[in-house]
């Protein structure tokens, strides 16, 4: 099965893909859009490229695993992007992949700049990694 993974945030949505055979995972993109319609359009276009057979979306738990408004407001969009794509979306904890994806570009070399631009696709492969490592 092939997943795309996504790391929403409020301006940008990090992208990774991956499959659970290999189960290889890649950063693909970081989607410049802000929640709501304008990131569904911007969605349509990587969804239709990769044609994923499901969707693993990040669920931002709070640090004692309850789910605070974040967590309700993503299920929603989740819901949503389902709605419009007609795939399966999984919901993946997403407690610090943000923290991984910045300890993986620690000695990268990159510029803070090229780190930024980097860090929410790196984060979303962590979601998806994490997913497929917990799928039987």
């Amino acid at each position: 099965m092939r997943y795309l993974a996504l790391d929403i945030g409020d301006k940008r949505t990090g992208v990774a893909a991956g499959d659970d055979v290999v189960r290889l995972v890649q950063p693909l993109v970081v989607v410049e859009a802000p929640r709501g319609e304008s990131l569904l359009v911007a969605l349509a276009k990587v969804i239709e490229e990769h044609a994923p057979d499901a969707l693993v979306v990040g669920l931002p738990l709070n640090m004692d695993d309850t789910e605070g408004p974040a967590a309700r407001a993503m299920r929603d969009f989740a819901r949503s992007l389902e709605a419009r794509f007609e795939v399966p979306v999984h919901m993946q904890d997403e407690r610090l992949t943000s923290a991984d994806a910045d300890a993986r570009m620690a000695r990268s070399g990159r510029t803070r700049g090229e780190k930024k631009a980097l860090r929410d696709a790196l984060a979303a492969a962590a979601i998806l990694e994490e997913f497929l490592r917990t799928r039987p």
